[in-house]
């Protein structure tokens, strides 16, 4: 039986699409779930075996980006959230939703009540929306198992994806628990944090995170936006990796 994926969708989701057909190419059997589905019961997240939060701008970004959402998730869903998360249940939060994951809590470690990272605004000023290389890490993350040092090519579309941390002993604990999943990298494939190679300025060169289960993930950039090779711009002059294997091993996790 093929494992079920949840698709969040609320007010100014996108990339829902790309996320569905994502985990439908990796096996997996994708449905859209309105987040008022959940919240009036229609629909029970313990039917679904991955929650996914897609990108976009929910709620508009009002107050701060995934904020609203968050809010909404942590005051209305939680029993269903814990419930979820208990059972060793999967989760992954893309741009938009990584920011609700943040903002939430789950990361990088559950639920600690004072919020010790956070995603702000890039330091270019501005959206940054093109293509970035990241390099995998090693980490407990269920969707880069086998990775390890592979690099990616991905898109960003983000106007505030600069991850911070509160203080040194914040970062260090991020670094010494392995945490970080996905890091930006430049053309030789070095971690850097120089602009525009790190689209953002983030601590550690951070694209992605897990948290202390390696079942939650939250990343910046789009893997569901690299999935066939002509999705890339280059993708008639160069050899291109596609990032199916990250879906695929969610996957493959449940088999």
């Amino acid at each position: 039986m093929k494992p079920k994926i949840a698709i969040l969708r609320t007010d100014g989701t996108n990339c829902d699409e790309e996320l569905f057909y994502a985990f439908e190419k990796a096996g997996g059997s994708s449905e859209m779930v309105h987040v008022n589905q959940l919240i009036h019961k229609e629909k029970d997240l313990k039917n679904y075996q991955i929650l996914s939060l897609p990108g976009g701008f929910s709620y508009g970004d009002d107050i701060l980006s995934g904020k609203i959402l968050a809010n909404e998730l942590r005051h209305r869903l939680k029993s269903q959230l814990d419930a979820f998360i208990a059972e060793k249940k999967l989760m992954i939060g893309i741009c938009n939703g990584f920011q609700t994951l943040v903002r939430m809590g789950y990361l990088p470690w559950n639920m600690k009540p004072a919020e010790e990272v956070s995603l702000i605004f890039n330091d270019s000023g501005h959206f940054e929306c093109r293509w970035i290389k990241v390099r995998v890490a090693h980490s407990k993350c269920v969707f880069s198992r086998g990775l390890e040092n592979k690099i990616f090519d991905m898109p960003v579309a983000h106007g505030e994806g600069k991850f911070v941390v509160k203080n040194k002993a914040v970062g260090q604990k991020i670094i010494d628990n392995n945490h970080t999943v996905f890091q930006y990298v430049d053309d030789g494939g070095k971690i850097t944090m120089k602009y525009p190679e790190n689209p953002n300025g983030s601590f550690h060169s951070i694209a992605g995170v897990t948290d202390e289960s390696g079942h939650i993930l939250g990343i910046m950039p789009h893997p569901e936006r690299n999935t066939l090779k002509h999705h890339h711009p280059n993708w008639r002059s160069q050899s291109v990796r596609l990032c199916n294997s990250i879906f695929e091993n969610a996957i493959t996790y449940f088999k």
